[in-house]
């Protein structure tokens, strides 16, 4: 007799909805768990057979996911933004967790990465400093926004210095917004410090790390961006082949179509319409989709290898290259000058694109194609600058 069981579970902060089914589909028992790791590891001691648990992706999902793995078979992490039977009619936890083991018996759940335990401190570090960045560049954003809203230029960086600080405010009229800027000036002078232990930290903790040496040979990433990739991407080999990893980053391009063969004198011929191209996928990594867009931002604005052969025609490029020209070059030109011909984007542009890679033997990504487009590539741009150290 198959003893296998599905278990899905609708995660809270106070409870758990947990659903059973068996081998054939059928639901044998629904339960609420207190979210204790004793009652948890209580209930799936009581279960016989093979386990299967799934739940969503969520922020306790660290945690469960390391105390249920040494108890269970089988333990998927599943991405909520792909479970469309869950948006699909009545929704309360008893019913999630249902469609969850619905799910998981079919086989129908997509993962979320975790069980690389070796870069855990890294990447806790890691996003300490991102969040700690972030909160900062905020803060910035907020100062500046208040001197535009009473019409007072605010370029450059000066409005942020301390020893400027008293020229600035006085040219605030109203006192009441005059006091809003000194608190966000208050706020602006505990985030630093504090950004800078953790930048401090982070560094420290990616000496440990092998990879981020190998990382930082590659142009434009020091040593902030090779401790944020080995924490985000913990380890290359979850990820099958290099297309993955870009769509992982948001540098997917995805197209549409539709009717794509025809019958023309009884044979099945393919149209000729082009592929309507949507733009890079949306179902990413930001800050990893930051973190290569500030790499491709810097090496293409530096004076180097890297911009002479962004930039120059291939006779101008060799005669400024010192020694062998980089054995992707040829490819990579042709490719920059497809961009610029702005005849639309072809299939070979969209094979081209979804085949990039930092290795050694291609050629870097156009800044192009990395900005993403749109009102988000600024937006990302500007972050980058506060973290491309």
């Amino acid at each position: 007799m198959n003893q296998e069981k599905y278990i899905g579970m609708d995660v809270h902060q106070a409870t758990i909805s947990a659903a059973v089914m068996d081998s054939s589909g059928k639901l044998i028992m629904e339960c609420i768990l207190e979210t204790k790791a004793a009652t948890i590891l209580e209930f799936i001691d009581g279960l016989r057979g093979t386990l299967s648990v799934t739940f969503e992706e969520g922020t306790p999902a660290a945690w469960l996911h390391d105390l249920l793995k040494p108890h269970v078979s089988h333990l998927v992490v599943c991405d909520p933004r792909r479970n469309a039977l869950l948006r699909d009619g009545s929704k309360s936890d008893r019913i999630d967790a249902r469609k969850l083991a619905e799910l998981l018996h079919a086989n129908k759940l997509h993962a979320v990465y975790h069980g690389e335990h070796g870069v855990r401190t890294l990447k806790e570090l890691g996003r300490s400093y991102l969040t700690i960045t972030k909160d900062l560049a905020r803060v910035m954003s907020r100062i500046k926004a208040l001197y535009r809203s009473w019409a007072i230029p605010c370029s450059g960086a000066t409005v942020y210095a301390p020893r400027h600080r008293d020229e600035w405010l006085a040219k605030i009229p109203h006192p009441g917004v005059r006091l809003r800027a000194e608190r966000l000036y208050q706020q602006l002078d505990l985030l630093q410090p504090v950004r800078q232990e953790a930048r401090r930290d982070l560094l420290v903790e990616s000496h440990k790390h092998h990879a981020v040496e190998l990382l930082r040979q590659i142009p434009a990433i020091g040593p902030i961006r090779a401790a944020l990739l080995v924490a985000l991407l913990q380890t290359p080999h979850r990820f099958r082949t290099k297309r993955q990893l870009w769509a992982y980053s948001g540098f997917a391009v995805e197209s549409h179509d539709s009717g794509e063969y025809r019958f023309a004198r009884g044979k099945l011929v393919r149209n000729r319409e082009r592929i309507t191209v949507r733009g890079l996928n949306h179902n990413h990594n930001h800050d990893l989709k930051n973190l290569f867009k500030g790499a491709a931002l810097s090496a293409s604005t530096r004076p180097g290898t890297t911009l002479r052969f962004l930039c120059c025609p291939g006779g101008e490029r060799d005669a400024a290259d010192d020694g062998a020209s980089h054995p992707g070059t040829k490819d990579g030109c042709h490719y920059v000058n497809h961009l610029e011909e702005g005849s639309g984007v072809r299939r070979q542009t969209i094979e081209s694109a979804s085949s990039l890679s930092v290795s050694r033997h291609e050629a870097f990504p156009s800044p192009t194609i990395l900005s993403g487009g749109g009102r988000s590539g600024s937006r990302d741009a500007r972050f980058e600058v506060s973290i491309s150290q």
